[in-house]
C-alpha cells in the first residue's frame, strides 16, 4: 500500500526527516563476502558451486549455459517483449555509438606530439542480478557498451533458478542470445564475481579484465575485494527515483515512471 506525504508545507530537514536517504552498508558484508572469495581463488567453480548451492538452493555441476538454452529462450521469448528489447537495444545503441571517442593528437613541438588513444579491453565479465525480479535491461545496459566499444570477448554472470533446472531465467538468457551473446555462466552474487575475476583453468573459465553491472550489497562488497585483480564500473548503491509532477503532467507517464523502479527494493 502506498503511503502518501503531503511535503508542501515542509522546510528542508522536515523533508530529510521524513525520507531519510537509503543506504547501503557495505563494509557489513565484507566479513562474509571475504572466505568466499578467497575459496574461490584457491579452489575455482567447486567453491562457486557449493556457494550456489548454499545460497541459491540450487546444485549447477557446468555453470556455461549451453548454447542450445540461449536459442531455445530466444524462441521461446513473448513476441512483445521481444519486440521491446530490441528497440531498447536499438536506443542504447544509437546513445552509445554517440558516446564513442575518437582518438586525439595534438602536435606540441615541431616533431613531438601527444596523442590519446581509446582502446577497449579485451575481454568483460557482466553481472544480470536475478533474485526477486528479472532484469533483461541490464543485459541491454551493459552488453551495448560493450559492443560498441569493441570489447573481444563478453561473459555473461547470472544466477542460477531452481525453476528453469540451474540455468539463469529464460529472458535473461533470450536478451542474450539477441545480442549475440554466446558465453553465459549460471552463476549470481559474490560468488559469480570471484568467478569472473579469478576464472577457473580446469573449466576454461578465462577472467576477466573489467567487471560491470548492479548487485546487492554482497555483489557490491565482492567487486570492492577485487578491485586491483580486475578493474570494475562501480559499487552499486541503493536504486532511488523522484517524480516531480504538477497539474500538467500525464498520469499514465508518472505511474509509468514509477512502475519501471517498482522492481527494487
Amino acid at each position: 500500500m502506498l503511503r502518501r506525504l503531503d511535503l508542501t508545507a515542509a522546510d528542508p530537514a522536515g523533508v530529510r526527516r521524513l525520507l531519510p536517504r537509503a543506504a547501503v552498508d557495505v563494509r557489513a558484508a565484507l566479513e562474509s563476502v571475504t572466505p568466499l572469495l578467497e575459496a574461490v581463488a584457491q579452489r575455482g567453480y567447486p567453491a562457486v558451486r557449493e556457494a550456489t548451492l548454499r545460497f541459491d538452493g540450487v546444485d549447477v555441476p557446468e555453470p556455461r549455459v549451453p548454447a542450445a538454452a540461449l536459442a531455445e529462450a530466444l524462441a521461446a521469448l513473448d513476441p512483445a517483449v521481444r519486440d521491446a528489447l530490441a528497440e531498447s537495444i536499438r536506443r542504447a545503441r544509437i546513445v552509445h555509438e554517440a558516446q564513442r571517442r575518437g582518438d586525439v593528437d595534438v602536435r606540441v613541438v615541431d616533431g613531438g606530439s601527444v596523442t590519446e588513444r581509446w582502446v577497449p579491453v579485451r575481454r568483460v565479465g557482466l553481472y544480470v542480478p536475478g533474485g526477486l525480479a528479472v532484469y533483461p535491461s541490464s543485459v541491454v545496459m551493459n552488453v551495448v557498451p560493450a559492443q560498441v566499444a569493441g570489447v573481444e570477448h563478453i561473459a555473461v554472470f547470472s544466477p542460477a533458478q531452481r525453476d528453469f533446472d540451474g540455468l539463469a531465467h529464460p529472458t535473461v538468457l533470450a536478451a542474450c542470445a539477441l545480442l549475440g551473446v554466446d558465453e553465459v555462466y549460471a552463476v549470481g552474487g559474490a560468488q559469480a564475481i570471484a568467478l569472473a575475476a579469478y576464472g577457473d583453468p580446469a573449466l576454461d573459465i578465462e577472467p576477466v579484465d573489467v567487471i560491470t553491472g548492479p548487485g546487492n550489497v554482497y555483489v557490491a562488497a565482492a567487486k570492492r575485494l577485487v578491485r586491483g585483480v580486475v578493474g570494475i564500473d562501480a559499487e552499486a548503491g541503493p536504486t532511488e527515483i523522484a517524480v516531480l509532477a504538477d497539474v500538467t503532467a500525464d498520469p499514465v507517464h508518472v505511474a509509468a515512471d514509477l512502475i519501471s523502479q517498482a522492481e527494487h527494493d
